[in-house]
């Protein structure tokens, strides 16, 4: 499967930029989530690798071909991209069975593919089924009822599963009535000596016109698998329906209609479908958010397992982090058109790039605690919070605060630059949706309407301390009072609203003990994962722990 690269996409409408200059690799046999809240742009980005959507500016190149190059004036249509599309909506047909819904698209193939021998890969099938008449017998004889009536099409069905086969093939081996023979072993071996002879004189006759069959069966010439403009064949659609179908554990509902199908299984039908004409991407749009909360973690498990077995590359809309947490090898998150990071999930979580990030990912969220202070000579940034604390942050790594402030000047100032030179450019627009630091939010007791307060006066002195629930513990000797302001405990762990003077803090605790409220109790904060932001920028200056 083809790697897919994205360079400075861009997709506005008007002066609303929907998508911002985002670029992006893809790794090939990656699953990646595209991850942000409603409106963001992850799914208009989608679209547009999927050729649904015209961006405005950029290059999209998938494996080796460009599919589109705004300068080049290249847009390859959605379907000669070789993507599948899963919608958040199954979009299966109502009067189609499951089979008909799955082979639909399938039929209105007429691409250049290699020239295959039906007759001759039918023939290998059987011979191949063949090497065991006892099984074949075991296999068939596990389709009668309690009366001991043979139903044919469920035999039809095992036959396909346990050999491969298409339905034409099975129905032609269970003709040949190797299950009625008393002796299945000898009846099998007969069969499979004309099965042979027969497939031995395919082969003669594509000899003596300087051609052969390779293990698929495909024509060769020197080695060379030959090409025509064709459609596939009814033995090559049902034999990737079925493919589809097992992979999906679809099978045995063929002959269903839709209505009679639940969320989950309906859903397996559309991933069949987008599987059968073997895409080289498979896109999915919110693919689970129509089921409930079990059936959603059940299929979850199903498309990790599906993304194995398929060795495709995987691109993923979510606005759910659990999903894209999950499931992802890496996750692009955005905000406002613009990719805030593209990293794995676990660096996305322990080092979001900056406040957005980190206040989008995790459940229960992160705790912003504003802190105000100064580096000391040992490095440590000496630090007033939740009040009055005196606090010292120790950074995990040697960190020159004065160094990175500069760099983070030169950076705003470049980022301004390059706007002033794009706007000189001819037909540039200005950006209405203005990108801006991202508002966190520091639990209160009493809470303040944001909209009607004053806008604080942000000094280099400012700093936002961001702590993950799981960080705070009750400890007897711990070095700030709490008090229990709520408890919500599911069993497994209990998850906590502390109160600190006149501030709120999230805790997880894990086990099952019950708090009460209004219970005194001191804390501490543990851990070498406690982020420093720059309030200014609202980006990451470092990790490390706290000291109170």
């Amino acid at each position: 499967m083809p790697e897919i690269i994205l360079e400075n996409i861009t997709k506005r409408w008007g002066k609303f930029f929907g998508v911002d200059n985002v670029s992006l690799n893809i790794p090939n046999n990656s699953f990646i989530t595209l991850l942000g809240p409603s409106g963001c742009g992850k799914t208009t980005i989608l679209r547009m690798i999927a050729g649904l959507e015209t961006p405005t500016e950029g290059r999209i190149t998938i494996g080796d071909k460009v599919v589109f190059d705004s300068n080049a004036g290249i847009n390859i249509p959605a379907n000669k991209r070789k993507v599948g599309f899963l919608f958040q909506n199954y979009a299966l047909w109502p009067n189609m069975t499951v089979y008909e819904n799955i082979s639909f698209g399938l039929k209105n193939i007429h691409e250049e593919m290699p020239v295959l021998d039906v007759e001759a890969k039918q023939t290998g099938d059987l011979i191949r089924a063949l090497q065991n008449g006892s099984r074949i017998k075991e296999i068939v004889e596990e389709c009668r009822d309690k009366n001991g009536k043979l139903d044919e099409k469920k035999a039809y069905v095992k036959l396909i599963d346990n050999y491969n086969l298409s339905i034409y093939t099975a129905k032609e081996l269970f003709g040949l009535g190797i299950h009625e023979a008393s002796d299945p072993a000898a009846a099998a071996t007969t069969r499979l000596s004309e099965y042979e002879a027969k497939l031995s004189a395919i082969r003669g006759k594509y000899s003596k016109e300087g051609k052969d069959l390779n293990d698929a069966f495909q024509v060769t010439k020197n080695g060379e698998v030959l090409q025509e403009n064709r459609k596939l064949t009814k033995e090559e659609i049902d034999s990737k329906v079925r493919a589809c179908s097992r992979i999906v554990k679809i099978g045995m509902f063929m002959d269903r209609y839709p209505a009679e199908l639940s969320g989950g299984q309906q859903q397996r039908v559309a991933i069949a479908r987008t599987l059968a004409p073997e895409p080289q991407v498979l896109f999915m749009d919110e693919p689970l958010s129509n089921l409930d909360a079990k059936l959603r973690l059940e299929m979850r498990y199903e498309l990790q397992r599906l993304h194995v077995e398929t060795g495709s590359t995987f691109v993923y809309v979510t606005h759910d982090q659990m999903e894209a947490m999950t499931l992802a090898t890496r996750i692009c998150l955005v905000s406002n058109g613009v990719l805030q990071q593209y990293a794995a999930p676990l660096e996305v979580y322990n080092r979001p790039a900056n406040l957005f990030v980190a206040d989008f990912v995790g459940n229960p969220s992160m705790n912003f605690v504003d802190g105000k202070g100064f580096q000391q000579a040992d490095g440590n940034i000496a630090l007033d919070i939740l009040g009055d604390i005196k606090a010292t942050f120790v950074p995990s790594e040697k960190i020159d605060l004065k160094a990175w402030k500069q760099n983070r000047d030169k950076e705003a100032a470049d980022k301004v630059e390059a706007e002033r030179q794009r706007l000189m450019q001819k037909g540039a627009v200005e950006k209405t949706n203005k990108d801006e630091v991202f508002k966190y939010h520091v639990q209160k007791v009493e809470e303040v309407d944001d909209s009607i307060a004053d806008a604080p006066v942000i000094t280099e002195e400012d700093y936002v301390l961001g702590i993950r629930p799981e960080f705070i513990n009750l400890e007897k000797d711990g070095a700030i009072d709490a008090t229990i302001y709520g408890a919500m405990p599911t069993g497994m762990e209990s998850t906590l609203k502390l109160r600190v003077g006149e501030y709120l803090l999230t805790s997880v605790i894990f086990g099952g003990v019950i708090y009460k409220i209004g219970q005194e109790e001191k804390i501490s904060i543990k851990g070498d994962d406690i982020l420093l932001f720059d309030r200014k920028s609202g980006k990451l200056i470092c990790a490390g722990r706290l000291e109170v």
